[in-house]
């Protein structure tokens, strides 16, 4: 094998590393996107609500983006995005906020259209308190670490406010959807922070977070996840409402 040969095979490995970011994004959205035209699902329908929750959810946790970025609590190994940037972060970090959230939506929803109307886990309240004390705890020990206050802080305040103010009828679904994300969750994430490749996609400053793993992923990133896929189907839920639009139950019993 010639150098030239060696040459361009290496700058093909090297091109197929740069989208690796990209491509994550891609295969994330893309079976849910095509799947939201199912006669069953016809989530496309919904995109009057989905699309507004998305972008509105987008909004403030590019913002925090940015800011850590430019604290240095966390940042983007060049080896694996394009390099074109928006406001300072790489294209794909700002898809990541678009096509994630699209397919959790899509994966709630179809639980939503599954389950019986007004589906509830047991023990909601209870749920709901757990998580709460493992955030007191998480503050009250590493609270002064950025990315665990800000995080903790925002789950807390947002789990508080829909579980004793506005009670939602769809948290115990939103619960119980979580569970079944919490798989494809690591297997995202697990790639990002450098599970299965050389080098990870995301690094994060260990001085800035609790230093706990699950596998290469900070535990933080469990309750950042579910802070935004929260604010998401809140509202979502809140638009779908607002605008009347129908549910199409495949069950009508209670369970």
């Amino acid at each position: 094998m010639g150098s030239n040969e060696i040459l361009q095979r290496g700058l093909k490995c090297q091109s197929k590393m740069n989208l690796l970011y990209l491509w994550i994004n891609i295969l994330s959205i893309s079976v849910p996107m095509l799947v939201s035209f199912h006669p069953k699902v016809k989530l496309y329908r919904k995109w009057t609500a989905l699309w507004p929750a998305i972008m509105i959810t987008l909004i403030p946790f590019v913002l925090w983006d940015i800011y850590f970025t430019h604290l240095g609590i966390w940042g983007f190994n060049p080896i694996y995005i394009s390099g074109q940037y928006i406001l300072g972060l790489p294209i794909e970090e700002v898809m990541f906020f678009v096509c994630i959230p699209y397919a959790c939506l899509y994966t709630y929803y179809c639980f939503k259209i599954y389950l019986p109307p007004h589906f509830q886990i047991k023990h909601e309240r209870r749920v709901t308190l757990i998580i709460l004390i493992i955030l007191a705890i998480g503050l009250v020990t590493n609270g002064e670490k950025y990315y665990t206050g800000w995080t903790f802080i925002g789950l807390a305040i947002c789990l508080i406010y829909l579980q004793y103010y506005l009670k939602p009828s769809w948290l115990g679904l939103f619960y119980y959807s979580h569970m079944f994300l919490v798989l494809p969750f690591l297997i995202v994430n697990g790639v990002l922070t450098g599970t299965g490749i050389e080098n990870e996609v995301v690094w994060y400053n260990n001085m800035e977070n609790m230093g706990i793993r699950i596998l290469t992923i900070p535990v933080e990133d469990v309750f950042y996840g579910m802070l935004m896929l929260l604010m998401n189907v809140a509202i979502f839920e809140t638009l779908m409402a607002r605008f009347k639009l129908p549910i199409n139950y495949l069950q009508k019993g209670r369970p």
